[in-house]
């Protein structure tokens, strides 16, 4: 949770109002039944968790709009469309429109059994204190018997001259009438329903616009420069943003988020960050997170752009000194180490890992020019040479909950590559990764700057992180199902991993039983919880009746795995294997399912549909069934004949890994450096113009590349 939105933990009350884009289609400006039915279920579930919701919405004068030109066409002569048409009467629109704007409120919320009540109020009346009395008293009745006030403006009958332009009196639009209300009828929190995602330093279809997570009035009202008012409504951002300051200097907490979204009003209750925050505290919180977490970024960019400067040799000796660096510290690191270890009850460092971790970093240091290399080159012309090469991707951001060897593995490839870097370890590691990325940071010249690599210490920076779009070019988490899942639901920055790792061995009929059975135990005891540890065993049918299915099981029960068996498995008696729940789970412990299969196309089948596209292998002699496991397992690593550990980017000789993909996508499998790099054309000519493709001769020919 974003430490600014702790105040979500003290709400009970809260006001929501939705705007006239929110409520209405953007094409013809009719009713958007689907964002309203989002609406109230999400209303509906704050309802049943004993919130108290009042709404507060527009849409009544577009609605009515809409209604009125449709009489007014039924009704009109053909000479009379020929006329110029005069803009119908706002007033006139407002008065038919609340009538069905209400009448489906009512509608949606009857069919979620619920019960929604109308209160329409004008400027006026709130100069009556005892309106105000009584409006209180209303509200709280219906609230109490578990009813949605839904309250708008009476446009109908109010006596504002110019109720669309005046920003006079005590309130002048449904903006302005929610926060009146949220102070009115003391709610603990105002949430404001755009149809953008928050304010944005600029107009939000301005690229160089950024969204502000926290508005601060010392610093944001003189930065931030308003777009157009709303295109249906009489607001717009400014009249959102003057309402949400004047509740919040009153000590009402405000978001302002777009409405367009199914879930937003559930993600702020839950305290999630979601578009603009207003509070009265929020000078004190100075937005030091965002302006880091941008700050820290944009750094490591400008850092590795100094490195991918440097000679190859340069970049080399940078990690022979990390290599040096680690190994001197070697006493500091496993002091830090050991405390973590303390707290958190895991293995922890010995001699051997610092010196195999320094040893992998001179092997990456030994390896070729990654950066600059020529992959393809083409005369396009004569005289006109284009060059495809490698270069390093900028900036990338790894999130890891693995011990912290990660860090070491993850910093030495971004060294290699020319990558800026910002690293996120698990907490338990936290004294660990702090010594090596001192350690590391410390190895780095001054030419290149230690900002190279940014270590983000608190949970709280990722969602600010994850937002970087503009600076950030990837995302790399490395850990659980979950970890993996909520980080690509929560950015637009490309992100590459796995969430599942459900890998397989497939025991064919034409298996040497003898290597099956060391090939299925390494897959799954080496490591059980690494993920292309084997999580799925499948037999052939004839190993049921030759005895080998029988082995292979008391192989696995003498290692301690715990056996859950398929449909067809679990239905012999004779082996006691209780029946799994689904063939798509990954144990992470001394456990496995267990399946017989008709033969190797049956193998495939079952792999491709409950696999997770990581690791899988076959035990087989018979190459033509080899051969086809090999090509239609549609996963980032197929093996045969061999255990599904070896999956690893130091085993495939790549130095190091900074994770697994599963991706289709740039970088599967085991990713090392040339995951970390993309391409780039360089075009070599010597005066040529295109002119119409008439002045120049295509001749597209491949050119040798020389090293």
């Amino acid at each position: 949770m974003d430490a600014s939105r702790v105040f979500v933990r003290d709400v009970k009350r809260v006001v929501v109002k939705v705007g006239t884009a929110v409520v209405t289609r953007s094409d013809d400006g009719r009713m958007a039944l689907g964002r309203l039915g989002a609406l109230c279920e999400q209303i509906k579930e704050l309802n049943l968790d004993g919130y108290e919701v009042i709404l507060v919405s527009s849409g009544a004068v577009s609605a009515g709009r809409q209604r009125l030109r449709f009489r007014k066409l039924v009704n009109s002569s053909f000479a009379d469309l020929q006329k110029p048409q005069a803009e119908l009467d706002g007033k006139a629109c407002a008065a038919v429109g609340q009538n069905g704007l209400m009448a489906l409120y009512d509608a949606l919320f009857s069919q979620l059994d619920l019960t929604s009540a109308q209160l329409l109020v004008t400027d006026n009346d709130f100069r009556d204190p005892n309106f105000r009395s009584q409006l209180s008293e209303t509200v709280n009745q219906l609230l109490d018997s578990k009813v949605i006030p839904v309250l708008n403006e009476n446009d109908a009958v109010s006596t504002r001259k110019a109720p669309y332009e005046d920003s006079s009196g005590i309130f002048w639009d449904n903006d302005s009438l929610a926060a009146l209300l949220a102070l009115e009828l003391k709610a603990d929190l105002l949430i404001l329903l755009s149809d953008v995602d928050g304010l944005y330093s600029g107009p939000p279809s301005d690229p160089q616009s950024k969204l502000i997570h926290t508005y601060i009035k010392e610093k944001h009202q003189t930065e931030i420069t308003f777009g157009d008012k709303s295109r249906l409504g009489r607001g717009g951002m400014t009249a959102k943003v003057k309402a949400a300051v004047h509740a919040a200097v009153a000590g009402i907490p405000v978001i302002i988020a777009s409405g367009k979204a199914t879930d937003n009003i559930l993600k702020v209750i839950k305290g999630q960050c979601v578009g603009t925050l207003f509070h009265k505290d929020a000078h004190l919180w100075a937005s030091a997170k965002e302006t880091g977490a941008r700050e820290m970024a944009v750094s490591a960019r400008e850092c590795s752009r100094r490195l991918q400067a440097l000679s190859t040799n340069e970049r080399k000796m940078i990690l022979l000194d990390i290599a040096e660096a680690l190994e001197d510290n070697e006493e500091l690191i496993k002091t830090e180490n050991d405390a973590d270890i303390a707290a958190a009850q895991q293995a922890g460092y010995d001699r051997s890992l610092i010196s195999s971790l320094a040893k992998s970093i001179r092997v990456l240091a030994d390896m070729e020019e990654p950066i600059g290399q020529i992959l393809k080159k083409t005369e396009i012309a004569d005289g006109l040479v284009l060059e495809k090469t490698s270069c390093p991707l900028g900036v990338l951001l790894i999130v890891f909950e693995s011990r912290p060897e990660a860090l070491v593995q993850i910093a030495s490839l971004a060294v290699r590559s020319g990558n800026g870097l910002l690293l996120k370890g698990g907490k338990e590691a936290k004294r660990s990764n702090a010594i090596l990325h001192k350690v590391i940071t410390g190895a780095l010249p001054g030419n290149v700057g230690e900002k190279l690599i940014g270590l983000v210490t608190t949970r709280e920076e990722i969602p600010d992180l994850l937002k970087l779009d503009d600076v950030i070019d990837l995302v790399i988490p490395r850990g659980s199902n979950k970890l993996v899942s909520q980080i690509k639901e929560s950015t637009k920055i490309p992100v590459l991993g796995h969430a599942d790792g459900i890998c397989h061995v497939y025991v064919d009929k034409s298996a040497n039983m003898d290597m099956a059975k060391r090939v299925v135990l390494d897959a799954k005891m080496d490591y059980p919880a690494a993920c292309n540890a084997m999580e799925t065993l499948l037999v052939h049918k004839d190993l049921l009746q030759n005895g080998g299915l029988n082995e292979l099981v008391r192989d696995l029960r003498s290692e301690g795995v715990d056996l859950f068996g398929g449909p067809r498995i679990s239905a012999l008696q004779e082996l006691n294997i209780p029946a799994t729940q689904t063939f798509h789970k990954e144990y992470n412990t001394p456990a496995c399912t267990v399946e017989i299969v008709d033969n190797v196309h049956a193998a495939i089948e079952h792999i491709n549909q409950h696999g997770s596209a990581h690791t899988d292998c076959i035990v087989a002699e018979d190459q033509k069934v080899a051969e086809a496991f090999l090509q239609k397992v549609d996963s980032a690593a197929v093996f045969h004949n061999a255990s599904t550990r070896f999956c690893d980017g130091a085993r495939f000789g790549l130095g190091a890994e900074v994770g697994i993909s599963t991706s289709r996508i740039h970088a599967r499998g085991p990713v090392g450096v040339e995951g970390l790099l993309t391409t780039r054309w360089i075009l070599k000519g010597s005066g040529q113009i295109v002119d119409g493709d008439k002045g120049v001769v295509y001749t597209h020919k491949d050119l040798p590349i020389v090293s």
